[in-house]
């Protein structure tokens, strides 16, 4: 089994489109192989674990940040910034710039090593729509991004929250790749006095939730 272009074939992705996707995520998926064991990317051991586990997962979203996106670019915006949080290995940043090559990816990140790794992506993909910042959430400008997304981060708690809302431009979005909603609606709970809406929106992710023993979903917050 193909798993990656069968995970972009339902995905949606057209039989044109997918080879050129394809060809870049495999070189991703070649250099996460190549320095997992130095940089402590990913917690896969071969080719289709990284695939299923961490590419098809990141690219589950795709549509919604995409038609978030677009939404943005209606209202006039020319030049939208996606920020990918404590973006690790690059997951979902890298495989989402992959596929959006129009738009701004930000990768912040705070561990130099990682950084170095980021980087060396960018320029082995040729994704000159990647920046790669080496510094800590805390320290990223307020009102600077316009969509946040960010996969194996820290819970929805209030100080993270805030800081994470901080951050975006008022009318921007949050979006957090999260797993059962029973955990969702337990974090949002805690954090209602400054989330009081959200969006939960099921995510489908080939191979891994077919039979369902894995549950995600994408926490969407809007900034007001």
């Amino acid at each position: 089994m193909d798993y990656l272009h069968e995970g972009l074939i339902r995905f949606g992705f057209s039989e044109e489109t997918t080879p050129v996707l394809e060809e870049d995520l495999r070189k991703y998926i070649n250099e996460l192989m190549l320095f997992n064991s130095a940089y402590d990317l990913v917690g896969a051991k071969t080719s289709d674990e990284i695939i299923i586990k961490h590419i098809l997962d990141s690219l589950s979203a795709y549509k919604t940040i995409r038609k978030l996106a677009d939404e943005k670019i209606s209202e006039g915006l020319t030049d939208i910034c996606i920020a990918d949080i404590g973006s690790g290995g690059g997951l979902p940043g890298i495989p989402l710039a992959i596929c959006m090559r129009d738009i701004k990816f930000r990768l912040i990140e705070r561990m130099s090593k990682r950084c170095l790794f980021l980087e060396n992506c960018s320029a082995v993909l040729g994704l000159s729509n990647i920046t790669v910042d080496n510094i800590e959430l805390e320290r990223v400008s307020q009102e600077s991004i316009d969509i946040a997304v960010f996969r194996a981060f820290r819970p929805l708690e209030y100080k993270m929250t805030k800081k994470l809302i901080r951050v975006l431009k008022h009318g921007g979005y949050l979006a957090a790749y999260k797993a059962k909603e029973s955990k969702i609606t337990e974090e949002m709970d805690q954090i209602k006095q400054i989330i009081p809406e959200y969006e939960k929106i099921p995510l489908e992710v080939p191979f891994l939730n077919d039979n369902g023993e894995y549950e995600r979903n994408l926490v969407v917050v809007k900034r007001q």
